[in-house]
């Protein structure tokens, strides 16, 4: 029996995800972002061990899901689930002046990685879209360019898949992957999604906790529990360590 953590699972692929482990027999601890959503997630999924609860759009509400994590920790491994989509408009959080889609998609992962206890396994949830990203990194959070929200989307899921392969290439004992479940008809996805449902939580669950030797790898990118080419970008050293550093700046945690 694995211990396994999931960001963003009251709904979607995080729950579909965390339904498939507690039928295995895993220890899940869901996550939502209010009070009211943890109690919604309680009654989805009873087997569910605990829910932390925190909002991951602040850097306040990232660092009480950490507290929270670790207080019923050590888990095995972590599913970096929690996302927003591409139809978001421009949003900033007043309180840390961060774009809401950076903050969600790339920050949260970035700060919960640097403040739950290290586990065996990380699994980041990334997305096809991620090859349209701009790796350039010179405006993350689109304080000076005209908004494109399928843009700031793919640029984040780029990001996400950066962030993987930076911790696998630096964190040595861990393995740490990353994957894009299909365009599936979630709420994100949209009702004419074309990609089987079924399908979709799969690659992380067996990421997070098999046995297969195909899934104890590190610096993987998958789709389908198989191997898929990621953006070259991705495993740019030089661009890992930007991103670090620039994420360590906003937090003033250092992985």
């Amino acid at each position: 029996m694995s211990r396994v953590l999931i960001t963003g699972s009251t709904e979607g692929l995080g729950l579909m995800a965390a339904r498939l482990l507690a039928d295995d027999g895993h220890s899940v601890t869901l996550h939502a972002r209010s009070a009211a959503r943890a109690e919604d997630a309680r009654a989805a999924l009873p087997a569910a061990r605990a829910v932390v609860v925190g909002d991951l759009s602040s850097i306040a509400g990232m660092r009480q899901v950490a507290e929270q994590a670790n207080a019923g920790g050590p888990y095995d491994a972590v599913i970096h689930n929690a996302g927003v989509g591409y139809r978001e408009p421009r949003r900033i959080r007043t309180d840390d002046g961060l774009e809401h889609i950076f903050a969600v998609n790339v920050l949260a992962p970035y700060l919960l990685t640097g403040l739950i206890e290290r586990p065996g396994r990380l699994v980041y949830l990334s997305s096809g879209m991620h090859r349209g990203g701009d790796p350039g990194l010179t405006d993350p959070q689109w304080e000076h360019r005209r908004w494109n929200g399928a843009q700031a989307y793919s640029d984040s899921k780029l990001f996400d898949v950066v962030l993987a392969f930076a911790v696998a290439r630096r964190w040595t004992g861990v393995l740490s992957n990353a994957l894009e479940p299909g365009w599936v008809p979630t709420r994100m996805g949209g009702p004419g999604a074309p990609d089987d449902m079924a399908l979709a939580p799969v690659t992380q669950t067996w990421l997070a906790v098999s046995s297969d030797p195909d899934a104890r790898v590190t610096g993987g990118y998958f789709y389908h529990q198989k191997p898929r080419p990621a953006h070259p970008a991705a495993r740019d050293p030089e661009l890992q360590d930007r991103l670090l550093s620039y994420c360590a700046a906003l937090t003033g945690v250092t992985l």
